[in-house]
């Protein structure tokens, strides 16, 4: 494999404005960002996401109905992209999930005995019940981990020559209820637009703007 200058990547990556709808994803492509969403790293391999792709028109038009009013200026974007992501966290954070994810793990050979076994259920459980009942950010921690997804996803696009556009612009309830996914134990949290930029992508053309290093960066 040939290496990969990601730094290069993440600073010519910028946000797509506008897409065209022409031009459409490759399958195999997708697949390979299907494969980036769920091999993120998360807190005590909690996985509490879930991922709805919307690559037709009817299905970016569902998910449209979630950009009107204050959250117009993204309904283009939603509709003319190849694909959209609907990022999701699950509602509950429970010990049924944190069991599902261990007999997974026993599966794919990560844990081989009894006493690696116990150990896992017990701190992924402990941890659980951390943010549940006794910090009660549940929530707000299930999104963190969605994020480390998302970052993940918008870099391997740039990796891929695809345009992303990340969008916290959008009703959650309306998408929520559209996409039914209270009664799926879901909640949306943020969407990611993916394609390839039009001509009218005015950001393309914008030279990328950031605060300078020695600003953000100190070394101990």
């Amino acid at each position: 494999m040939s290496p990969v200058d990601i730094a290069t990547i993440a600073k010519n990556r910028k946000t797509c404005k506008a897409f065209d709808p022409k031009r459409v994803i490759s399958a195999a492509d997708m697949e390979r960002l299907k494969s980036v969403m769920i091999d993120s790293a998360s807190s005590v391999n909690s996985q509490p996401w879930h991922f709805i792709i919307a690559s037709t028109p009817e299905g970016r038009s569902q998910v449209a109905k979630s950009t009107q009013g204050a959250s117009a200026y993204n309904e283009a974007k939603v509709l003319n992209c190849s694909h959209v992501v609907v990022f999701c966290r699950r509602i509950d954070l429970s010990n049924q999930h944190a069991e599902t994810i261990l007999q997974q793990e026993i599966k794919d050979g990560r844990l081989k005995d009894p006493e690696a076994i116990a150990t896992s259920r017990k701190t992924r459980e402990y941890y659980f019940g951390v943010h549940r009942d006794d910090a009660r950010d549940a929530n707000g921690w299930m999104e963190k981990q969605l994020y480390l997804s998302y970052g993940m996803v918008m870099l391997a696009a740039a990796a891929m020559g695809i345009d992303s556009c990340p969008m916290e612009g959008f009703d959650r309830a309306v998408l929520d209820d559209v996409l039914g996914l209270e009664a799926k134990g879901l909640a949306s949290v943020v969407l990611l637009a993916l394609g390839y930029g039009s001509s009218d992508d005015f950001n393309a053309k914008l030279p990328k703007s950031r605060l300078p290093a020695e600003m953000m960066i100190s070394s101990l």
